[in-house]
């Protein structure tokens, strides 16, 4: 799976321009995605010397993603990719999602057992999760 992760306020404390401290368990769960196989996009609005900082400090800490800013590898030549700036993931981890950020271990839960946020929930409070409905291609 293709994850997208937001860095200011999700990876680490909001303190932009600066590097805020590690939101508790972030790289430790980034690290374990990318040892089950996902693909991590570090998704952010830091430019330049402070996308560079951020990739760096991120490293630093054993997490090397597959992309930066863009939904394919640096090794890539930009002229052979009909570039979009719209990430093509199967999800975004991002700490302005409707409903915040759930602490790490929960998004690990999330994307490891392939379950919505509600459903989580749900679970949580010991309320029984709906059958989901197979999506069709067709409109009838």
């Amino acid at each position: 799976m293709t994850i997208a992760v937001d860095f200011d306020g999700t990876i680490v404390e909001h303190r932009y321009p600066e590097i805020g401290k590690e939101i508790p368990f972030a790289t430790r769960t980034l690290k374990q995605l990318i040892d089950d196989g996902h693909k991590l996009i570090l998704w952010s609005v830091r430019e330049g010397k402070l996308l560079d900082e951020a990739v760096e400090w991120c490293e630093k800490r054993g997490v090397h993603f597959y992309a930066v800013n863009r939904d394919y590898d640096d090794d890539m030549p930009d002229n052979n990719r009909n570039y979009s700036r719209k990430l093509k993931a199967s999800l975004f981890i991002d700490d302005r999602n409707v409903g915040g950020l759930p602490d790490w271990g929960t998004i690990y839960q999330l994307v490891t057992r392939r379950m919505s946020y509600e459903d989580f929930l749900r679970r949580e409070m010991g309320q029984p999760i709906p059958a989901k409905k197979k999506k069709s291609w067709w409109p009838f």
